[in-house]
């Protein structure tokens, strides 16, 4: 997420020791309301996309750096080995645009990384599931590797990508890890104003950002429901994920400041576009936006089990729109 959105809620926060837990090799039993079984998961992969992420060579993504674009090769790696297609006008979406910075207005250059899987009963109609994959690169010599912000949400879309890759979706989905979020939403902007379907097909948003540590409050945050209160129904029938479950809210009119997150990532733009949207991301924790966001700090079990609810949300989702 950006800065100036949740930066002063954690001001008088201090630093966590979290333990890192041993890695269960099979997923946790939490689909059963989605009508579909998970394929086998031994989380490797999962845990993997987010330490490589996150590492200190990847030099905190700055958007328009040599660790940025790093990022973005792996992101397209991935997405290639997974046999995912790229949208109708490529892999990449480039973009340059005036973003925000710690010196003021500077102009950016990013790039989109897209996939499509198709959809098997409302193909015309899109899903479209969005990670960004940015974040604030180095301050002061200090890599800021953001493991949770967004490095976890990035690995959540990949597993859901891999996931649908091998059990096809209702709807067909774009897959799009956003560059210059932590700019402003630069990556989400030149979506929608170029975007690959018409905007007219788009059934919903569904935002990743920050899914990895859970543990703090034992919740996935689902925000959108107080704009779309019809999606709620649907989410509220997913169960738990041993001890994750989702939280409805801060949406409303009465969420003020850093506690309303209608427009604190990439689905803002979505929103503004009057385009349904649901984001899906952890609660504030003492190592938002600073050094010590790192690999070491993540939960294993609190990571998997948001994944697995993040997951069972999108199927209720798409098996619920368009009927």
């Amino acid at each position: 997420m950006p800065t100036t959105l949740r930066s002063l809620a954690l001001s008088g926060c201090a630093a966590l020791a979290l333990a890192a837990c041993a890695t269960p090799t099979t997923a946790p039993d939490v689909e059963a309301d989605t009508g579909a079984t998970p394929p086998s998961v031994d989380y490797a992969q999962l845990l993997d996309d987010v330490r490589i992420l996150s590492a200190d060579d990847m030099e905190g993504r700055g958007t328009g750096t040599p660790g940025g674009e790093k990022a973005r090769a792996y992101v397209v790696s991935r997405l290639e080995a997974l046999g995912v297609a790229p949208a109708s006008f490529g892999r990449l979406q480039p973009f340059e645009m005036t973003g925000r910075s710690p010196d003021g207005p500077v102009s950016f250059r990013g790039a989109n990384v897209l996939g499509l899987i198709p959809g098997t009963r409302v193909g015309d109609r899109y899903i479209v599931v969005t990670a960004h994959y940015d974040h604030v690169g180095s301050r002061e010599g200090q890599i800021y590797n953001g493991a949770d912000d967004n490095a976890s949400g990035v690995a959540t879309l990949l597993e859901l990508a891999r996931r649908l890759k091998v059990q096809a979706p209702e709807h067909s989905v774009l897959f799009v890890a956003f560059d210059g979020e932590e700019r402003g939403l630069l990556g989400a902007r030149e979506f929608v104003k170029a975007p690959p379907v018409p905007l007219s097909s788009i059934a919903l948003n569904l935002n990743f950002d920050m899914t990895s540590r859970a543990e703090t409050d034992g919740h996935l945050w689902v925000t959108g429901t107080y704009q779309h209160p019809n999606l709620r129904p649907i989410l509220e029938t997913v169960p738990a994920s041993g001890a994750i479950s989702f939280a409805f809210g801060k949406d409303t009119p009465e969420d003020k400041g850093e506690d309303n997150w209608v427009d604190s990532s990439d689905h803002g733009v979505f929103h503004a576009m009057g385009l349904p949207f649901i984001y899906m991301g952890v609660d504030y924790h003492p190592d938002y936006h600073r050094p010590s966001d790192d690999f070491e700090r993540i939960t294993p079990t609190a990571f998997q089990g948001a994944t697995e609810l993040a997951i069972a949300g999108f199927h209720a989702l798409d098996r619920s729109l368009d009927r």
